[in-house]
């Protein structure tokens, strides 16, 4: 096996906990010696130990000698958990293929520098790509102070989301569907306008035939708190869901919503909720990545705050001819619209999957424009009206 299969290896043992480690990254680490593999780890989740640790665990004394791929830099200080870059030069490894540089201020190119001056050679950059894109939702939070956003829309080909406003309405077939849970296992959070809530009672699970899977937290965009206590959302996942409100919101149903395990956030904005606020909010509550499954409102107002990054459209070949936009006609998108890059389409089932990274006008360097600054305390700019 060649230096690109170990890494590959290790890559896809940090593949397996995407969605679990956050406000961590998620890594692998394999550990070879002699044409054998000795050590594996991942990392599983903040405040366990890290994926170089397990590996050498599982390796023991053969770890002396061998070689270490890891897809990314080790850690060079003491957080909840030793530096791995001490225990790796304290077992003897004699290489490391590290995929990229850790950004973090704590580590960045540290951990490479203390492996260097122990004498273990250090060869940085391979399968840096597949690395980063593993790591896209920590990356984007260390750069931009705010999660990670992936869109997920399902239309028919006349671009409708739904028959009638508040009508709940299955667009995609059953391949379709298995690959949105296989995406909501990656993810965070999933966030929601209330209109879903009341519409369709979601449980926003991640369902597998096997019953595993890793559910991610709920979000609820809900101004006036009108989500029920009773809602499905409220005790399927067992986490506590994150619920938005406006600065009028009622106090009694903020309550009654606490007293069901809801965590309520009073956002910026007397009837609305600031996007942008709770947006960097969502991101200090360790939220990295976030799926955005919410209907017209809800994907709207993050498009015209520029937080969507990444989009994943389903086109069902069906056609409604009235019924519900996926996006408001009021969304103010200026120029052209807003471009995708890094496009990719495939055939799922019956449906056609159309994925992309979105690409604002003027703010190339910054997908996120002026969501990563600081957020406005009034107005209705970047606010949600649900």
């Amino acid at each position: 096996m060649t230096d690109h299969h170990y890494m590959q290896m290790a890559i896809d043992l940090a593949a397996m906990a995407s969605g679990q480690t956050a406000p961590n990254p998620v890594v692998g680490a394999v550990l070879v010696k002699a044409g054998q593999v000795v050590g594996l780890g991942a990392h599983l989740r903040a405040g366990t130990p890290h994926a170089e640790v397990h590996a050498l665990r599982m390796a023991g004394s053969e770890a002396r000698g061998a070689t270490l791929y890891v897809t990314l830099e080790p850690c060079s200080h003491t957080g909840r958990t030793p530096p791995c870059a001490t225990a790796l030069i304290e077992a003897g490894v004699s290489r490391a293929f590290v995929a990229m540089v850790d950004p973090f201020p704590a580590v960045a190119g540290q951990g490479i520098a203390r492996l260097e001056q122990a004498g273990i050679d250090v060869y940085v950059g391979m399968m840096e790509a597949k690395a980063r894109e593993l790591n896209k939702g920590y990356l984007h939070f260390l750069r931009y102070g705010r999660p990670f956003v992936t869109w997920k829309s399902a239309l028919s080909l006349d671009g409708r989301i739904a028959l009638r406003e508040g009508a709940q309405t299955h667009l995609t077939g059953p391949e379709a569907r298995r690959l949105v849970h296989q995406l909501r296992n990656r993810v965070d959070a999933i966030a929601v306008g209330v209109g879903t809530i009341l519409a369709d009672d979601p449980a926003l699970t991640t369902r597998f035939e096997d019953g595993a899977g890793h559910h991610p937290r709920p979000l609820i965009f809900d101004s006036r708190l009108r989500t029920p206590p009773s809602a499905k959302v409220m005790r399927a996942s067992g986490h506590s869901p994150l619920i938005y409100c406006a600065e009028s919101a009622s106090v009694q149903r903020e309550q009654a919503l606490s007293a069901c395990g809801a965590t309520v956030v009073r956002a910026p904005g007397i009837e609305q909720v600031d996007l942008r606020f709770a947006l960097r909010h969502a991101g200090q509550s360790g939220i990295q990545h976030l799926l955005l499954e919410g209907g017209q409102r809800l994907a709207s107002s993050f498009l015209a705050v520029r937080a969507v990054d990444e989009a994943w459209i389903f086109h069902t070949p069906r056609l409604f001819g009235t019924g519900v936009s996926a996006l408001s006609t009021t969304v103010p998108l200026s120029g052209d619209g807003i471009q995708l890059e890094e496009i990719s389409m495939r055939q799922v089932g019956q449906d056609r999957l159309i994925t992309g990274r979105l690409v604002y006008e003027s703010a190339r360097d910054d997908p996120a424009g002026s969501v990563s600054q600081e957020p406005s305390a009034r107005g209705t700019t970047g606010c949600l009206q649900d």
